[in-house]
C-alpha cells in the first residue's frame, strides 16, 4: 500500500548509522570509561553537536539543525545536569546547574531563530568548563 520514499530510506539509513555509533559509545562507556572520562565524552559530544548545528544552519538544513540542537540540549539535560550532586557539590553544583539551564535556553533560541551567534555564545560559555574538567583529570600533575 505504501512504498518507502527515497527520503524515508535515507532517514532509515541515518537511524541505523546512529544506532551503530550509539553501540560504539555504549561499548566505550561500559568497557573502560571512568566517571571523569564519561563527562569528557559528554563535552566532546556536545561540541560535536553544536558544530553540526552550525553547519546545518549555514546550509539551510532545518532537519539536521533541529536534530543537532536537540542532541546538544539532551547532552546538557540528561548528561551534565543529571551528573550534578547538589548535596555534595553545594553552591558550585547549583551554579553549574543554572549555567547549564542558561545554555539550554540559548540553544533553544538559537534553533528557533537560526542564530549562529547564539551557538557561538554557548561555545564561549561551555569551553572553559570543558577545559577545567580536562585539567582536573585523575592522575594529572598538581600545580604547586
Amino acid at each position: 500500500m505504501f512504498s518507502a520514499s527515497p527520503a524515508f530510506a535515507s532517514a532509515a539509513s541515518h537511524l541505523h548509522a546512529g544506532a551503530y555509533r550509539q553501540v560504539a559509545v555504549d561499548s566505550s562507556v561500559h568497557g573502560t570509561a571512568d566517571p571523569h572520562r564519561l563527562v569528557v565524552m559528554l563535552f566532546e559530544g556536545w561540541f560535536e553537536a553544536v558544530n553540526r548545528a552550525r553547519g546545518a544552519m549555514q546550509a539551510g538544513d532545518i532537519a539536521a539543525k533541529c536534530a543537532a540542537v536537540d542532541r546538544a540540549i539532551r547532552i546538557v539535560q540528561e548528561g551534565l545536569c543529571c551528573a550534578l550532586d547538589e548535596r555534595q557539590g553545594g553552591s558550585l553544583a547549583r551554579d553549574l546547574k543554572a549555567l547549564y539551564e542558561y545554555v539550554i535556553k540559548e540553544l533553544t533560541l538559537a534553533n528557533l531563530r537560526n542564530d549562529t551567534a547564539r551557538l557561538e555564545h554557548c561555545v564561549t560559555v561551555m569551553r572553559p568548563l570543558q577545559e577545567a574538567w580536562s585539567a582536573i583529570r585523575p592522575g594529572a600533575p598538581k600545580l604547586s
